[in-house]
């Protein structure tokens, strides 16, 4: 590369003088860079156009799923018996009167030793099966057959049976064997300890129960292994924690959750036509008595113009068949949005909730297939404009290498200047010295 010294010899700025004509050479690299400026711009705002159309596309796929008209909103007479929806397509309405007669229990027992280190499994015996819920285990406890050795080895086992040691009042080590889980199918047994060191029970492993229809003759009883019952209402979950009598759990439709999801598709609605009109609005501006105006990323653009129509329209032209939309509450205000009334979609409901499934699941369909269509269409655009940004980038980095070579050809010819200027100037002082010496 060809470096220069300002004015070594001419007194010229050549740094300056190139920089200038760089600026002016630039000039056609400068107005695509622009270009690329504007049209990132525009990219983004077409971006940020389709989230807001997959987010209200969601939204209306929600509004129709089978799981959001069979909502439950579950209850339960007792403070100690919860009750709770599962997400479900088959959940059902109703109540149960059940007594709880049984809590699911984890089987706890005990083995018990003088101390950590009293033997408890004879010197003959290399292994103890440890069996949960009739799966059997060997254990090896050949290493250390003490009670504390037993109790690590069964630990580390992977039977999911928990062995603690305790000293007891008396100075006494009890081991204390914990089984991996509550309910019935989940007893234990140890095989193998010696002789005086039998397992002894605290708490057996059963299943939590209750009974449906007290002591008449259809009277029902059901099991779990832990204390939550999932069958005894379709999409309601039921956990149970002490013993008692006369519980009533119901599920009734949750209409609250229902209008939830129409309000959500409004909301979501009301945010496209929001990014529709942010991105094309015009903005002015003043300077030095002159006023500018400044469109929008997306102003113009009669397909962005469509999609707040499209919508708009969805609620003003109503439903074949049932009419306006402001009869569950939805409609238009004056200043281009939807409005959602909760209560009169909730009146709508208790009134025909068929009719309003129908009609909300019409309209919900109406705005997916708008939400679908005018995505595609946006996306198309943003393909396009990627592809737009990609060349004009392109030309950029073109533009680089042709710059790059032309301020070294500059910087070349000044420096070749200065040198050619240096030389006249040694020529014009030998002369000078000439002269001199003749006079």
């Amino acid at each position: 590369m060809t470096s220069t010294i300002d004015g070594l010899v001419s007194g010229l700025s050549t740094s300056a003088l190139i920089s200038s004509l760089m600026q002016v050479e630039a000039a056609p690299q400068n107005l695509l860079k622009s270009k690329v400026t504007k049209q990132q711009t525009a990219l983004t705002a077409y971006q940020g156009l389709n989230t807001k159309l997959a987010a209200l596309e969601t939204a209306a796929q929600n509004m129709q799923k089978l799981s959001t008209w069979r909502s439950v909103a579950p209850s339960s007479t007792s403070t100690s018996v919860t009750a709770s929806a599962t997400s479900s397509n088959s959940n059902q309405t109703g109540s149960v009167t059940f007594d709880v007669t049984q809590l699911a229990t984890t089987q706890v027992s005990t083995v018990d030793a003088a101390s950590p280190t009293t033997q408890i499994v004879k010197n003959n015996v290399q292994n103890l099966t440890v069996t949960v819920g009739g799966v059997a285990t060997q254990v090896d406890v050949s290493a250390d057959r003490t009670i504390t050795g037993v109790a690590a080895a069964i630990n580390n086992s992977g039977t999911g049976v928990k062995a603690t040691l305790v000293t007891d009042s008396a100075g006494k080590t009890i081991m204390q064997l914990t089984g991996p889980k509550a309910g019935a199918a989940n007893s234990f047994t140890i095989t193998g300890l010696d002789t005086g060191y039998a397992m002894a029970p605290i708490t057996a492993a059963a299943d939590a129960k209750i009974k449906v229809g007290g002591a008449t003759a259809g009277a029902y009883e059901v099991s779990s292994p832990t204390n939550t019952f999932t069958n005894l209402i379709q999409g309601t979950s039921i956990t149970v924690s002490k013993v008692e009598s006369g519980v009533t759990v119901g599920a009734e439709t949750d209409v609250a959750a229902i209008s939830n999801m129409m309000k959500a598709l409004v909301e979501a609605a009301n945010s496209a036509l929001s990014e529709v009109k942010t991105k094309s609005a015009s903005s002015t501006s003043t300077t030095g008595g002159k006023t500018t105006v400044t469109g929008g990323p997306l102003s113009g653009d009669y397909m962005v113009k469509q999609v707040a129509d499209k919508i708009l329209s969805s609620v003003s032209t109503g439903l074949d068949g049932y009419g306006s939309l402001s009869k569950f509450g939805v409609q238009l205000s004056r200043d281009g949005k939807l409005t959602f009334d909760e209560a009169k979609f909730k009146s709508a409901y208790t009134a025909d909730p068929a009719a309003l499934k129908t009609a909300a699941s019409g309209f919900a369909a109406k705005v997916e297939k708008i939400a679908d269509d005018q995505q595609t269409n946006v996306t198309n655009v943003v393909t396009s404009r990627t592809s737009v940004i990609k060349t004009l980038n392109d030309q950029i980095s073109a533009w680089d290498i042709r710059l790059s070579s032309r301020q070294a050809a500059l910087q070349k010819q000044f420096a070749s200047l200065e040198t050619s200027m240096g030389k006249m100037q040694s020529q014009s002082q030998w002369l000078a010295g000439q002269i001199s010496s003749l006079g």
